[in-house]
């Protein structure tokens, strides 16, 4: 027992830190009135009249009259997203008011399995942002479809489970519940006998019979609503509804459009961002940035809060340690202004002062990384202009393709069937088509394999870009419209230890470094925003108009979300779970 919070709350010890003269926007009631909070150490000891707990060094913080909140918490993010170390995204979150996340680090693990996300876990625990561990469900998420160099079976995710920090199972495809998986189901027995713990779904277009059944099976919360129809059904079915509004998915205007329509309770809503880019965090921030676009939505303030902060606290069974200003909870308090022009003016976390009227009071230094976490980004064999050349039937002077097209707003591809030309055996891309070459190269010195297909959507006339991001595998993906860049591009990558970049005519025209798993920068949030503009406009040069095409790259090898994909085993029918043939029939 804590003796001195005790004290503390009955007046008979001074407070370490007292935010008064501000409105309490009170979460569990829905409630704004006049008050302040009192911390001691990094637990809240009083909420409401707290004069009697100032005493000898006590810091007073004057909210002057603006809006006191809990700490955000965002409960389905992937940090790896951003492209920054734990240390980066810990600072460039907290201050936007983000306190605490609960992630599954799935990319860490698909690249250097539990080993690897222990170290990340590691590190962020010398950060101020607290961390829930969602143990990943499968890694890789296709096994028979792609290579990892990271792998969870049963017992290792029993293992992750018995971690204290850890929630539950991460992102359990709705699908693989339907064809009875073994192992899955095996782990979601485990979780359903854990008392607290809960199983995380990934749902989507799930309704029906199909939504039953996942549910049925132990699921509890899902991300991936895409309209109003999906959310209500949730809702209406027990289901915690987590609405997307990150950088790779806005559902929040649909979502809630049905939900306030319906009247109904939102105590079960929570925003998240899942994935969120460094230009958008920079620009226009995290969870700060959702609760803006839940008022224009209608939503209102307390509830708007309480979508980023109780609810997701309440969806993990974390609601009696986070997620609202009482006595008791952990010190994660957040001063803001009003909803007319809402922004978070400072900042507590975990009872510490982390941001004061805008200015970031701390900096995390550069970790020391555990070996398992770099040199991870290599090939058995350098590739050449021939490694990514698709060859035709033999005789063929064109062939029909099917070319998956991503949508310009949501990383989802389409299929659209394209006659093409062939010469010398090979099948030729066609720019003005917007066809162009695609490849996943496998990246962890395994097997060599490379996957090969066409790819729409993106309109690049010139070059190649390649990264070793991507999703859910993180093999190298590289894009182009011509063998010789593509190959200049991956072995580049290899050379720099993975990361990002754009060549043409031969020449690397900008690059970034990932030396972290091949996936994370040591560099500040606003470097890294800086770096990754550079590339885009090159990109954007050079024809394709999507406004963040490296992350809406990294999801064409993701076996899990429809329609198509490649990984370094072949082109993908996702809802057939099976390597496809990218050649139709040949034309003549």
């Amino acid at each position: 027992m804590d003796v001195k919070l005790l004290e503390v709350a009955a007046g008979k010890t001074p407070a370490d830190i007292v935010v008064k003269n501000g409105k309490i926007v009170n979460v569990y009631t829905k409630e704004i009135y006049k008050g302040g909070v009192a911390v001691s150490g990094n637990t809240i000891a009083a909420v409401g009249e707290v004069d009697y707990t100032i005493g000898e060094g006590t810091k007073v913080i004057d909210a002057e009259g603006n809006f006191i909140t809990p700490g955000f918490i965002d409960g389905h993010i992937h940090p790896e997203s951003t492209g920054l170390s734990i240390r980066s995204f810990a600072e460039l979150v907290l201050k936007h008011g983000t306190t605490a996340i609960m992630t599954d680090l799935h990319e860490v693990g698909v690249v250097g399995g539990l080993e690897a996300i222990e170290a990340v876990l590691e590190e962020a625990g010398e950060t101020d942002l607290k961390l829930y561990f969602i143990v990943p469900s499968h890694v890789p998420f296709a096994p028979n479809l792609e290579t990892s160099g990271g792998h969870f079976d049963a017992e290792i995710i029993k293992k992750a489970l018995q971690r204290k920090d850890a929630v539950g199972l991460s992102e359990i495809v709705g699908p693989y519940i339907l064809s009875g998986f073994p192992d899955l189901l095996q782990s979601m027995d485990m979780v359903n006998q854990m008392p607290g713990k809960t199983c995380q779904g990934h749902l989507p277009e799930m309704m029906g019979p199909a939504l039953n059944t996942c549910l049925a099976a132990g699921v509890t919360t899902d991300h991936e609503s895409l309209s109003g129809e999906e959310a209500v059904a949730r809702l209406r079915n027990g289901c915690h509804l987590m609405i997307r509004e990150g950088s790779a998915a806005q559902n929040l205007a649909d979502c809630i459009k049905a939900i306030t329509e319906e009247k109904l309770d939102t105590s079960r809503v929570s925003i998240v961002t899942d994935d969120l880019h460094t230009i958008d965090a920079v620009d226009n921030g995290h969870l700060d940035e959702a609760v803006r676009r839940a008022l224009k939505a209608g939503v209102d303030f307390p509830s708007a809060i309480q979508m980023v902060s109780l609810n997701a606290a309440r969806a993990f069974h974390l609601d009696d340690e986070i997620g609202g200003l009482a006595p008791g909870r952990r010190a994660d308090i957040n001063i803001t202004t009003g909803e007319e022009d809402f922004k978070v003016l400072s900042v507590i976390s975990g009872g510490k002062e982390i941001v004061d009227h805008g200015k970031c009071l701390v900096a995390y230094p550069k970790a020391e990384h555990a070996p398992c976490l770099l040199n991870t980004t290599k090939l058995r064999n350098p590739v050449t202009p021939e490694s990514f050349k698709m060859h035709a039937p033999q005789g063929a002077k064109r062939v029909k393709v099917q070319v998956m097209d991503t949508l310009p707003w949501i990383p989802i591809t389409q299929g659209r069937e394209v006659e093409l030309a062939v010469e010398d055996g090979v099948i030729k891309c066609d720019v003005e088509q917007d066809v162009l070459y695609i490849a996943q190269v496998e990246r962890y010195g395994v097997n060599g394999n490379i996957g090969k297909a066409f790819m729409g959507g993106f309109h690049l006339k010139e070059g190649a870009i390649a990264s070793s991001v991507g999703h859910d595998n993180h093999n190298i993906i590289v894009m182009g419209t011509n063998f010789e860049d593509m190959a200049i591009a991956v072995n580049h990558l290899i050379e720099i230890g993975g990361g990002q970049n754009v060549v043409k005519d031969g020449e690397v025209l900008a690059e970034i470094s990932y030396p972290v798993c091949g996936l994370l920068s040591d560099l500040s949030g606003e470097e890294l925003a800086e770096e990754k503009r550079k590339l885009n406009e090159i990109i954007h040069k050079l024809g394709s108009p999507i406004k963040i095409p490296f992350m809406f790259l990294s999801f064409i090898c993701l076996a899990a979300i429809p329609m198509y994909a490649v990984t370094d085993m072949g082109f993908i029918d996702v809802m057939k779970q099976e390597v496809i043939s990218p050649i139709i029939e040949v034309i003549e």
